[in-house]
């Protein structure tokens, strides 16, 4: 993933943080309409489960994404891509007590990445627990110096908090100066901030002017 694109996988879904990429074991899209397996066919495993899930979960129905997610579990308790699904779908739904419960788990069955953590701690900034994600997301760091979305996510929720000085010394040893001016702009526009995010974006095309996505905000920017 490009590193100045992290900001956006986290601020919409935290997913891009340690994205499991193991895939189920059959095509959701072949499996009919809804999410009910067809039981009669073949045993169910929890990648059958996981991609009941998935369908479910890209339908919006996310109450019977959860019951999937939570039967595939039971098949296989260390089952990693339904922990990280269960665990986004939980953060999304905003049900925080079992979702920090999954990312837990999930952190113990990637054997404490730095991505999962990050998980973990957008989670429990969500759900408001700031100091909790301060010491979630500084265990990743401990663990993965160089941890990339975890350096990012963090240093994130510092600018977001108003804490860009922190911020920035979170960021600079995995991203470039124009990375962490774009950073900033991202969070100021965000914010509703429209001159700050202006004065960022282009100090980060200044440092690369070749930054496409700098580019296409600032001209967003200054079309409104």
């Amino acid at each position: 993933m490009n590193k100045r694109m992290v900001w956006t996988v986290a601020v919409l879904a935290l997913w891009g943080c340690g994205s499991h990429e193991a895939g189920p074991s059959q095509d959701p899209a072949k499996m009919g309409a809804g999410s009910q397996m067809r039981l009669n066919d073949k045993p169910l495993t929890a990648n059958t489960r996981f991609a009941a899930g998935q369908l479910a979960e890209a339908q919006g129905a996310f109450d019977v994404a959860i019951v999937e997610y939570q039967e595939a579990l039971k098949l296989d308790p260390k089952h990693q891509p339904t922990l990280f699904r269960l665990g986004i779908v939980y953060t999304v739904t905003q049900q925080f007590d079992p979702a920090i419960e999954i990312w837990q788990r999930y952190i113990k069955v990637t054997q404490g990445s730095a991505a999962a953590y990050s998980n973990l701690a957008f989670c429990y900034e969500q759900a408001g627990r700031f100091d909790d994600a301060k010491k979630a997301y500084e265990t990743g760091i401990a663990k993965e110096p160089k941890s990339v979305v975890c350096r990012t996510n963090y240093g994130l929720m510092l600018a977001r908090q108003g804490h860009v000085p922190e911020a920035v010394r979170i960021w600079q040893p995995v991203l470039s100066e124009a990375e962490i001016h774009y950073n900033l702009a991202s969070v100021f526009q965000l914010q509703g901030r429209k001159a700050a995010a202006r004065a960022e974006y282009q100090k980060a095309l200044e440092l690369d002017p070749k930054m496409v996505e700098a580019r296409t905000r600032l001209a967003g920017l200054d079309a409104k």
